[in-house]
């Protein structure tokens, strides 16, 4: 059985950046129909590659992989110091009404319906987003967008929260404004945690 094609993007002895499709779990889900997942189609190819972080099933971009347990948790520490900068596209719905600004919204997970967050002023943990309209179409904004926080589906339940949800969002949106959810890990900016050598990795949106 020939292991499905995966888009390496960066590759050396401490860590691999590969670009996730739209519509691939980053890693296995719960049953036997969902163990078909980046990290597994990845470890097929380096044994020693180990996960660090997430994009959900229907974002698609930019992915950071360790090759090894010690690597793992150097570069989880940096994203948990906020080390890495992660930049994203989206469409979203309506025109943003200011050119750039923040979306500083207490996340937590709605437990009764999950896998959704909610916007929560009294349990939920803050997160930040920083936006940046690239482009207005008619009736849709075309955004960068920089999470400081990396709270489970912050972005998209951001966007969402303040009337401008991604196109394509089949949890907080209209599954049926777009072919696909419009969410794309386009960029990633950090030092090399064994050289320290400043990298920088940027992969164009699909849409």
């Amino acid at each position: 059985m020939n292991t499905p094609r995966v888009e390496l993007v960066f590759q050396d002895e401490s860590l691999l950046i590969v670009n996730k499709p739209a519509g691939l779990l980053a890693v296995p889900g719960r049953g036997a129909d969902k163990q078909d997942c980046l990290s597994a189609r990845i470890q097929a190819i380096f044994p020693d590659a180990l996960v660090v972080h997430r994009l959900d099933m229907a974002t698609s971009g930019l992915l950071v992989f360790a090759r090894g347990a010690a690597m793992q948790r150097r570069l989880s520490m940096m994203f948990q110091r906020r080390e890495i900068e992660k930049r994203y596209v989206a469409v979203c719905a309506g025109q943003m009404e200011q050119d750039s600004g923040r979306i500083a919204l207490p996340l937590a997970i709605d437990w009764p319906n999950r896998p959704k967050s909610k916007v929560d002023y009294a349990q939920g943990k803050p997160s930040l987003t920083r936006y940046r309209v690239l482009d207005i179409l008619e009736n849709q904004s075309r955004l960068a967008l920089e999470p400081v926080t990396g709270r489970t589906h912050q972005l998209r339940l951001h966007l969402a929260a303040i009337g401008h949800p991604i196109l394509g969002d089949a949890l907080y949106g209209d599954v049926h404004s777009a072919p696909r959810l419009l969410l794309h890990a386009c960029a990633l900016a950090f030092h090399h945690p064994a050289s320290g050598e400043s990298l920088c990795f940027e992969h164009a949106a699909p849409f």
